[in-house]
């Protein structure tokens, strides 16, 4: 008979164990990491790159809130959030200055940075990063009456005022690599930048191609200068490449390298062609 009682006594208590267990929280998931993929996805950029990323004043064209008031939109914003479709989860945006985005991300304070960033070697040192989910070539914004606007090498910009934007490898590494350049400080952002260029306070900046569409097809007066193999910047694959940012040991990896790999070749060209007609005004 007390072997009887200790075997319902037993069965009652697993009952009551698993209820408790089975218990949901009050965000609908079941506890645990459950409830951390009912919150939205982090994501950090400056949204003042166009055309990968840029602050607009509503929804219009698939833009994505940002948190603290405005809507972010552009190229960086439909990868983040093809991504996270893969991973069931929404996202927001954290807007942030590029100085600003590593920190940030190894602070917690974003998830991610969806942001145009090159995966440097001194960057992964401090970070982690996806595949790259986007490659481009390296050329020099002018404007379109200039002396330099019919350069064919890296040398015709002798002399020339060029910036970039600070702590890219444009500044650090690219910037060297023009002989006789008159190097000017580093700046903060691209609008700065075009900016600097309209004024005459710079002849011209280094950008990643889509960059560069993106001043030119906003700025009539400027164009860009793209060279010939041999005949322009020393680059490496990884340098002219761009991939998600990743906190150290993130179990959102695998994941975000899954969604990426999803992702056609010709979505990712449609994607940018799109970013590039729908950008703001620039500069």
């Amino acid at each position: 008979m007390k072997k009887m009682t200790s075997l319902a006594a037993a069965a009652l208590l697993a009952v009551l164990t698993l209820a408790a267990c089975g218990q949901p929280d009050d965000k609908g998931g079941t506890g645990g990491d459950s409830q951390a993929q009912t919150e939205p996805l982090r994501v950090g950029m400056e949204a003042a790159y166009a055309p990968f990323n840029w602050t607009q004043k509503d929804d219009s064209n698939g833009a994505v809130k940002i948190d603290g008031g405005g809507w972010a939109g552009g190229y960086d914003v439909q990868m983040a959030k093809l991504v996270a479709e893969h991973l069931k989860r929404d996202i927001v945006v954290v807007k942030t200055s590029w100085d600003g985005l590593i920190p940030a991300l190894q602070s917690g304070k974003i998830d991610m940075i969806v942001a145009g960033m090159t995966p440097t070697e001194e960057r992964k040192q401090a970070i982690d990063f996806s595949d790259n989910y986007y490659t481009s070539d390296i050329v020099i914004v002018v404007k379109k009456d200039s002396a330099y606007a019919d350069a064919k090498e890296l040398a015709d910009f002798k002399d020339a005022k060029i910036t970039a934007q600070i702590s890219t490898i444009h500044y650090d590494q690219f910037l060297d690599q023009i002989p006789g350049v008159d190097k000017q400080t580093a700046l903060q952002d691209f609008p700065t930048m075009i900016l600097a260029v309209k004024s005459g306070k710079a002849d011209g900046y280094i950008s990643e191609r889509p960059g560069a569409l993106s001043a030119v097809a906003s700025n009539p007066e400027l164009t860009f200068v793209a060279f010939a193999d041999g005949q322009g910047f020393d680059v490496e694959e990884v340098d002219t490449s761009i991939a998600i940012g990743l906190k150290k040991g993130s179990d959102l990896l695998k994941g975000v390298n899954e969604g990426l790999a999803a992702i056609p070749e010709a979505k990712r060209a449609e994607l940018m062609e799109q970013a590039v007609e729908e950008q703001p005004e620039a500069g």
